[in-house]
């Protein structure tokens, strides 16, 4: 991190390791673990996250586009790696040449693709994805079961697994209708079994159908969030409770500061930010910071977060800025410019959380965390850097 950095996030490997250990140990020697590390290890740092899960004793890995397995591949990652998203027909030649695992959903994709691996004479593996219930990506059983069967005659092609995913495993405390998606997975699995198609990997699991479900665990398991100390959702962990399973302990690795541009004294009945949304009541020390949405602090948290000066909270006050915001550290003796704040994290006994801020902004901790802009330095604090 260069020396005026204005915003920056601190990411302690160990953490990322140890959550990986700690997965991996819940699934078992027998079942691929691949922790998910897209949209910029869940804005953790592509690199970062990978290596620390590679240490952490991931099996695989599993990203959204084709330009990040040419990432991991620059920095030395050879497991392999799923991509989850989709991949233009045109770069199927880059597939052959990544070694990637990716989704197939056409028939021209995969035609494209045999004729890449015939090119580079290789063999390349594929994976499909079955529509079950969530009507996001894949394919209905029919469409997936012709694919499937195309993949399986040609020479050029393994159909190596079959994926879906669910649609609210993490959002209910009843997981009827993830059991019925699993079923129609199940009904699929025994389908391409009838017809002598060969499929070594059948997979489901996200983070909590990792932590929940080892009957869903099948041949690997994606786990995402989970894998950056946080849990899916409170109604994840209720379920892990009320069946009184071993919840595991994850730590989160995500520090998230700024600096303090200028400290000034705002006389009472003054207006803070545009909109003149916060009014003064008294005397306040108004603090600067470095930070605004353009960087990833939502401007939805205005006049709701709150932030950490050595061990205090500083409430945000009026509208968040493009690159600033300010705080009031009336309550905070003597702060000066050019001082630490914490967004994200903890300070002395203080703690400001993801969940929290999503609660503030209204939405989900995914988001505050992987919304972090990408040219911000994430900085290695623990681990082998």
């Amino acid at each position: 991190m260069r020396s005026s950095a204005l915003t920056w996030v601190e990411i302690d490997e160990d953490a990322l390791e140890k959550n990986a250990r700690s997965l991996k140990s819940r699934v078992g020697d027998s079942c691929i673990f691949a922790p998910v590390v897209k949209a910029n290890g869940y804005g953790h740092g592509l690199g970062i996250a990978a290596r620390a899960f590679v240490r952490g004793g991931a099996d695989w890995l599993c990203v959204h586009e084709l330009e990040e397995v040419l990432e991991l591949r620059t920095i030395g990652i050879e497991l392999p790696i799923y991509v989850v998203g989709f991949i233009a027909q045109e770069d199927a030649h880059l597939v052959v040449e990544s070694g990637a695992r990716v989704v197939a959903y056409s028939l021209d994709f995969l035609k494209a693709l045999a004729t890449a691996a015939e090119t580079a004479n290789q063999t390349v593996p594929i994976h499909i994805k079955l529509e079950t219930g969530n009507h996001r990506q894949g394919l209905t059983p029919d469409e997936a079961f012709v694919l499937a069967r195309f993949a399986h005659e040609s020479p050029r092609l393994e159909l190596e697994g079959v994926s879906t995913h669910f649609a609210d495993i993490e959002d209910t405390t009843n997981h009827s209708f993830a059991q019925h998606q699993l079923d129609i997975f199940e009904s699929f699995k025994s389908r391409c079994a009838g017809a002598n198609i060969a499929i070594s990997m059948f997979h489901s699991a996200n983070s909590a159908a990792t932590l929940l479900w080892s009957h869903a665990h099948g041949e690997m398991v994606r786990a995402g969030i989970a894998a950056y100390g946080l849990w899916p959702s409170k109604e994840t962990l209720i379920t892990a409770l009320q069946a009184q399973q071993e919840t595991l302990e994850l730590q989160r690795a995500m520090t998230w500061k700024a600096r303090i541009a200028q400290v000034k004294e705002v006389e009472p009945g003054a207006y803070i930010g545009y909109g003149r949304t916060y009014r003064t009541t008294h005397l306040s020390q108004i603090a600067v910071l470095t930070v605004g949405y353009y960087d990833g602090y939502d401007r939805k948290l205005s006049n709701q977060a709150f932030v950490l000066i050595r061990g205090h909270r500083a409430p945000v006050r009026g509208r968040i800025c493009m690159n600033m915001m300010m705080v009031d550290v009336t309550h905070v003796p003597s702060v000066e410019a050019g001082e630490e704040v914490v967004l994200l994290g903890r300070s002395g006994d203080e703690e400001i959380t993801a969940e929290m801020m999503a609660e503030w902004a209204g939405t989900i901790h995914y988001e505050i965390v992987s919304r972090i802009h990408e040219r911000i330095p994430r900085i290695s604090v623990g681990g082998d850097g």
